[in-house]
């Protein structure tokens, strides 16, 4: 394959976004690795819960949606997004693009293919990155020891009671974090309200808050 081949297989109709979105994940690495800098992803869902925390990953409760024990599955509460992101795209790109090149298949049957080629390649970076899970359980996506949140103090981002999960931000230095939280004793605390981080569970990766340090 000539390099103008190359080009014109990659910037064809089907590949022209995948090719657009590798080249920018490609700046986004230089950008991380060249200034030390970072920038979270975030993903929202109307449950009161933060897919994708200012940590860098995934943090779900047991009792979520489908769609979000589908991202639980992949081993997004442990890998950082970015990664599993990045290395999902890649894969995809070189089998739409490796398709297009030496498979004749129209134009729409090649577009169509994206879609289970997208999905495959999920699956594949979750078998890759699993050797990597205990290491993104210890150290998060900027290199940091995982810190310990019994006794912090928070603010609330959406109102709980008895078992419902919300949302807790919190503050280690001048970068905000955001906690996927629990009542300890059940009783309403509204949004915006100032609580303390008073027990956890590590393996839901749960924290209990109260508006009063109990331990």
């Amino acid at each position: 394959m000539t390099y103008h081949e190359f080009l014109t297989t990659a910037f064809s109709p089907v590949n022209t976004v995948l090719s657009v979105l590798l080249i920018l994940s490609v700046i986004y690495w230089l950008f991380t690795i060249i200034t030390g800098l970072d920038v979270d992803v975030r993903i929202d869902a109307d449950l009161d819960a933060d897919i994708d925390g200012p940590d860098g990953h995934v943090h779900l409760p047991d009792d979520v949606s489908g769609w979000l024990q589908f991202l639980k599955f992949l081993n997004l509460d442990i890998v950082p997004i970015t990664y599993f992101l990045t290395l999902s795209l890649l894969l995809t790109w070189l089998g739409s693009f490796y398709i297009e090149a030496f498979l004749s298949l129209g134009l729409w049957v090649s577009a169509l293919l994206v879609i289970p080629i997208f999905l495959v390649s999920m699956l594949l970076t979750k078998l890759i990155l699993k050797p990597l899970n205990p290491f993104f359980r210890e150290i998060n996506h900027k290199g940091e020891v995982s810190h310990d949140f019994l006794g912090r103090q928070g603010r609330m981002k959406s109102t709980i009671h008895g078992v419902k999960t919300g949302m807790l931000e919190v503050f280690i230095g001048n970068d905000p974090m955001i906690l996927m939280v629990r009542s300890k004793d059940g009783e309403v605390i509204n949004h915006g309200t100032v609580v303390y981080i008073v027990d956890e569970d590590r393996e839901k990766r749960i924290y209990y808050v109260a508006e009063e340090i109990r331990f």
